[in-house]
Order: structure tokens, then C-alpha cells, then sequence
């Protein structure tokens, strides 16, 4: 293929890595993944030992002619800088999440975009795992009846881990790390609804510096309560998805999509017989007759993505749309930003 995008990642990282080798691999007749820089000697040997050219500086890089998209795969704090300096070189541009971590920076990195008419978007990988495919079906197909209740849950146990990701100074902790991927999840899958109100806790177990953990509860118009809880000290996990809707419940245990759904079968048979609760007695809480609900398997999509990158090649070459839009992104880091003031303030916030 003659109209191959020539393809350059700045921070040879784990996820700059990751990049590097699955474009590579996988679609060869779309991109030419032409080299790495990364500013630790370490990693620029293990680019070259990988079979890429690591250019000496990141001008250099940004002065090839060859390269026409830029994957920026740097810590946080950085992210704003490179991408401007890399429109500025006439780059398109993905940057890793979280794009940045203030409105005003993403707000400058959009204007320089615009300014130089250079592709500019961010790496949402998350929407392609299977888990969370499998939950936006269960939800988009009305398979529970309405909606009301959505529970989205990342549990470890290992604390933060030790690199720059548990620095401040470098836009560390689990918010901007795993919270981004689960909060852009939950306004893909509430869409246009509005986010009225939301209450948050950020947790310290492990790390002073940075948040080690957090849990929010999200109000969207419509009456759907969605919680999204990121957790690194636990020792017993709950499910990763656990929804409500009317006519039943889904639980996805974990990324394997192991579960199941639950739904009633008849509403009218409301007749139980009290069972022992602790000291007392009760109906309310007795198990439903089992002739009364049935049970089904979790639907299993199909989720590749290379869909992504798919994406990025025809919006450069062909003017498609972008799946990741600036929009997007702006709705994101505000719900971001309101999460910390409401972990800060310890009182609800009211959006949108």
C-alpha cells in the first residue's frame, strides 16, 4: 500500500510499547511504525533491540518528514507540552489518557489543533474490552427493562504502582490512571443523558501523595444511579458489573466475562413463605419461587481494538469522523475535575 501512514511514539513505555507492537504487527498495510524516542537510555535500547529507530532527541524525531502521526505515551504532566510541539511540527496526534489533567490545558491543546489543522486525539482503549462491551449490550439491547442501577468496579490489591504513577507532580494516582478508562466507559454507555449530580470519595490507604483509590455515584437524568468504585486494597473482589434494570439483574464477574443475567418471568406470582432472617422473620427479602425467574449466559461481542487504529487511518486519509471526539474529552475531564471537588469538599457537586 502506497498511502501508508508513517508512525513515530514518544515514550517507549509499557503502553508506547504496547503501541508500537500491535500496530506493527497487526495492520503493517495501514501504518509504517517508523521509531521510538524516550528520554531513559534503558528504553531507547530496548526500542532498537525491538527492530525500531530511536532517534536522538525528540526534535529529531519531530523533523522527519516520514512521520505524519505522533503517539504521545509520556506521563501526565508532560502531555500538554508534546502535543503542542508536535502540531506545531505539522504531526498528527494521539495522546495517551488522560489527555491532561486540567480543562484550560486540553482547551489549548485543541486550539493549537485548530490552529494548524492537524488530526488531534486521545487513546480510549478501554471501549473495546470485552467486559465492558459485553455491559453496554446488556444495557443498549433492554434486555433488564430500564436501566437503574450501574455498578463499575476495578479491584486490587497491590497499592499503586511504583513508578511515576504514584507522584502527584506527575499526574499520578488511580483517578487519572484507571478512573479515566471507567468514567469515559460510563458516558459512552449513558450517552446524551445528562450527569445532574455526583458525590465522591478519594482514598489514601496506601500513598499520601496520591489518590490510591476512589468511589463515585453518578446521578444521570432518567433516574439511573451509576457508581464507579477503583479500589487497590482489596483482598476480596466484588463484580466487576453489576446492573439493575426492572425485569432483572446482570452481573459480569470479571474481564473473562464470567456471569450471568437474571430476569423475572412472572410478575404476577408475588406469593412466598416467610423465612428466618437473622432474628426476625421476613417476606420482603424471602428468595423468589424459582418457577418465577430465569436464568441466561452473558451475550459475548466481538471487541477488536485495532478498530481504533482503524479509525485513525481513515480520519487522516479519508476525512472520516473521529471516534474520540474533543467533546468528549471535555465532558470527561470536568467530570473529572468535579470528582475532586467533591472528594476535597466532602458535599455533592451538581453538573450539566
Amino acid at each position: 500500500m502506497q498511502d501508508k501512514i508513517g508512525m513515530a511514539v514518544i515514550g517507549y513505555g509499557g503502553m508506547g510499547g504496547h503501541h508500537a507492537r500491535k500496530v506493527r504487527g497487526e495492520r503493517p498495510g495501514k501504518f509504517e511504525v517508523i521509531g521510538t524516542f524516550d528520554i531513559r537510555e534503558e528504553r531507547q535500547a530496548l526500542a532498537r533491540e525491538k527492530g525500531f529507530e530511536a532517534f536522538e532527541s525528540r526534535e529529531a524525531l519531530l523533523s522527519d518528514p516520514r512521520i505524519e502521526l505522533v503517539v504521545v505515551a509520556t506521563p501526565n504532566d508532560v502531555h500538554k507540552e508534546i502535543v503542542i510541539d508536535a502540531l506545531r511540527h505539522g504531526k498528527n496526534v494521539i495522546c495517551e489518557k488522560p489527555v491532561t489533567m486540567a480543562s484550560r490545558d486540553l482547551e489549548d491543546m485543541i486550539a493549537v489543533a485548530n490552529e494548524t489543522g492537524k488530526f488531534f486525539t486521545v487513546h480510549q482503549n478501554r471501549r473495546w474490552d470485552p467486559d465492558y462491551r459485553t455491559a453496554k449490550e446488556v444495557i443498549e439491547s433492554n434486555t433488564l427493562g430500564r436501566v437503574f442501577n450501574v455498578e463499575s468496579r476495578v479491584h486490587g490489591s497491590r497499592g499503586i504502582p511504583g513508578d511515576w504513577r504514584n507522584q502527584k507532580a506527575h499526574g499520578g494516582g488511580m483517578l487519572l490512571d484507571w478512573g479515566i478508562h471507567m468514567l469515559d466507559q460510563m458516558l459512552q454507555l449513558m450517552g446524551d443523558r445528562r450527569l445532574l449530580s455526583l458525590y465522591a470519595q478519594l482514598t489514601f490507604i496506601t500513598n499520601e501523595e496520591c489518590d490510591d483509590g476512589f468511589r463515585v455515584i453518578c446521578n444521570f437524568e432518567g433516574g439511573t444511579s451509576y457508581m464507579v468504585e477503583i479500589l487497590t486494597n482489596n483482598f476480596v473482589n466484588l463484580p466487576r458489573w453489576y446492573i439493575n434494570g426492572e425485569n432483572g439483574t446482570a452481573v459480569v464477574d470479571d474481564w473473562d466475562r464470567h456471569g450471568k443475567i437474571v430476569k423475572v418471568s412472572d410478575w404476577e406470582n408475588r406469593e412466598c413463605v416467610p423465612i428466618q432472617a437473622g432474628v426476625g422473620i421476613t417476606k420482603t427479602m424471602a428468595p423468589r419461587d424459582q418457577k418465577t425467574i430465569k436464568k441466561y449466559k452473558l451475550p459475548k461481542p466481538k471487541s477488536d481494538w485495532m478498530e481504533y487504529y482503524d479509525n485513525i487511518y481513515d480520519v487522516i486519509r479519508n476525512g472520516a469522523p473521529s471516534i474520540v471526539t474533543h467533546d468528549q474529552q471535555r465532558r470527561l475531564i470536568r467530570l473529572v475535575e468535579a470528582i475532586i471537588e467533591s472528594g476535597e469538599t466532602g458535599k455533592a457537586v451538581e453538573l450539566e
